[in-house]
């Protein structure tokens, strides 16, 4: 039995626990964001839970770091200047 087991984990290599971390990471973050983006027309916190989703994207992905940065500067924006963000036309 114990050779069998050796086995099983001689087959895992560093490399596949990177791959598979780098799954679950993009599942979880993507269905976080997913959910942010049908609150943006459902009651609840979308402006709170999309960041939440790009920060957990954020730590396998450079384009999510960046998105993330440019949220943060429009949070920002909009908090201390009370103004509204760039993009919005109203």
């Amino acid at each position: 039995m114990r050779s069998s087991i050796k086995r099983l984990f001689s087959r895992w290599h560093l490399d596949n626990i990177k791959v598979v971390r780098r799954v679950i990471v993009s599942v979880v973050g993507a269905t976080v964001v997913l959910i942010g983006i049908a609150l943006l027309v459902l009651p609840g916190p979308a402006f709170i839970v999309i960041p939440v989703g790009l920060a957990i994207l954020a730590t396998e992905y450079a384009w999510a770091r960046r998105w993330l940065k440019k949220a943060r500067r429009m949070a920002s924006n909009v908090v201390s200047r009370g103004e509204r963000p760039e993009n919005s036309r109203t």
